[in-house]
């Protein structure tokens, strides 16, 4: 691990020395200057983390060193160090962009104390940045997967949408669709990207707290509020709020969100004060809003104050076009992910894949190939590794009982017909053909023979 180096300026050369001697000891790698201009260069020359800045310097004082250095190194910190304590200095580094102030005579204590909290501090700021940057690359537009006219409809809006900041959202679509992807999408496209993204599924929280969650509570609001607690609207302030799940809302809680979407405002459970965010809202549901608000389950002025940009996303079975770049994103990703080799999907499972209708749309997709390449033993994803479900061409209705027609049927002919279907179904496939019919694989070769069935007929 890289030890952390610091820059010390200070005419002084006796305090220099105990200081770099000092934080040596500590693990620090120091590096000395004695006036500004030789600093100034040695930052040009090497990355540092930490500048311990004398004020009073030969050639210039370490305010107008702040000055030159900052717009080039926006992200050290520096310990502005002081014979000439004063109030009005020490606002004045601050505003400059210094971490911290002391005054001459500096114990050594004191000085790593500040000098570890600051390093700290900044290796924090860097925690933050990286994860906002994984973030980014996690939940970016890369990551919403198609080029069908669909799609390209959702790129355009999303990117416009993005730009449109405070708007709110309302983004409609099936379960699995991908409308949490979009809502993160659109917060790290925007100006808020660098603010918090809050998600709040509004299911998932009990209805007699989740007003508390969301607004937050006084002390004393009710029985077990021992403490203030801020709400997850103020913790977004000058991000966004995404209520997945917004078409199950509570009515009560319905109304006192329409005063937020209005004008910002709202109330703690149990407090009298109004308080004021900037915080946009991104909701999403499976439902249709519409005809809840008909229907007297979601109120009508709250759903029109959601709907000031309506976003659909298309179920996949509209989109299927998108079907192998979805699968070839999957497969890339799940192999990363599980340390796997899987080289693709065969054409006659690609087949079943294109055709299924995909009731649970993207993410059932997604389960489906996680499935075949955690338990599939080949490079190849093919038709063995898929569920039965997707190899039927009529999904099973399970439970029901076949009426006899009033003319009665041929068993022989109904059976051989069964085969065919199976095998036209599977590209030819005997084992997966069996599965189908619950037959093993001598089975369903036995039927073959006996019929006299064409195997290359029934591949097409």
């Amino acid at each position: 691990m890289r030890r952390a180096r610091i820059l010390v300026v200070d005419d002084e050369k006796l305090l220099r020395w105990s200081w770099a001697q000092r934080l040596e000891r500590e693990g620090y790698e120091v590096a000395e200057c004695e006036t500004a201009g030789a600093g100034i260069a040695r930052l040009d020359d090497g990355e540092f983390d930490l500048l311990l800045l004398d004020y009073k310097l030969p050639d210039l004082d370490g305010l107008e060193v702040l000055r030159r250095i900052k717009p080039k190194e926006a992200d050290l910190p520096v310990i502005m160090i002081t014979a000439h304590s004063s109030l009005e200095n020490a606002i004045e580094a601050m505003k400059l962009g210094a971490s911290d102030f002391l005054a001459k005579p500096v114990d050594l204590d004191v000085l790593l104390l500040a000098v570890r909290r600051t390093l700290e501090a900044r290796e924090l700021a860097r925690e933050v940045h990286r994860f906002r940057d994984d973030e980014k690359e996690r939940y970016g537009f890369g990551n919403i997967i198609g080029r069908s006219a669909p799609m390209r409809e959702v790129f355009d809006v999303v990117s416009r949408v993005a730009e449109s900041d405070p708007a709110t959202v309302l983004i409609q679509g099936e379960s699995g669709t991908g409308k949490d992807l979009v809502a993160r999408a659109i917060h790290y496209a925007s100006p808020r990207a660098e603010r918090p993204l809050v998600t709040v599924t509004c299911t998932a929280i009990p209805e007699h707290l989740l007003e508390s969650e969301l607004m937050g509570h006084e002390k004393g609001a009710f029985t077990d509020a021992r403490a203030q607690k801020k709400g997850l609207l103020e913790l977004a302030d000058g991000g966004t709020v995404f209520l997945d799940e917004i078409g199950d809302l509570p009515l009560a809680l319905q109304a006192k969100l329409l005063r937020f979407l209005e004008d910002k405002t709202f109330k703690r459970v149990g407090g009298t004060r109004d308080l004021t965010v900037d915080a946009r809202i991104i909701a999403a549901t499976n439902k249709d809003l519409a005809i809840a608000v008909r229907e007297g389950q979601f109120r009508s002025d709250f759903y029109y104050r959601l709907n000031v940009i309506m976003l659909r996303l298309p179920p996949l079975r509209d989109r299927r076009d998108d079907v192998p770049m979805l699968v070839h994103h999957f497969v890339e990703k799940m192999n990363r992910e599980f340390r796997k080799d899987v080289q693709g999907v065969a054409d006659d499972a690609m087949r079943v894949l294109l055709q299924y209708e995909w009731p649970g749309n993207v993410r059932e997709l997604r389960n489906v190939l996680e499935r075949a390449i955690i338990l599939g033993r080949d490079r190849t994803i093919g038709l063995d590794d898929l569920p039965a479900d997707l190899l039927s061409p009529i999904p099973a209705v399970r439970g029901a009982v076949l009426q006899l027609p009033t003319g009665g049927i041929d068993l022989t002919a109904l059976e051989k017909d069964l085969v065919v279907q199976a095998l036209r179904v599977t590209g030819g496939n005997q084992t997966a053909a069996g599965r189908l019919l619950g037959l093993n694989r001598d089975q369903i070769h036995y039927r073959i023979e006996k019929f006299g069935i064409d195997l290359g007929d029934s591949s097409t």
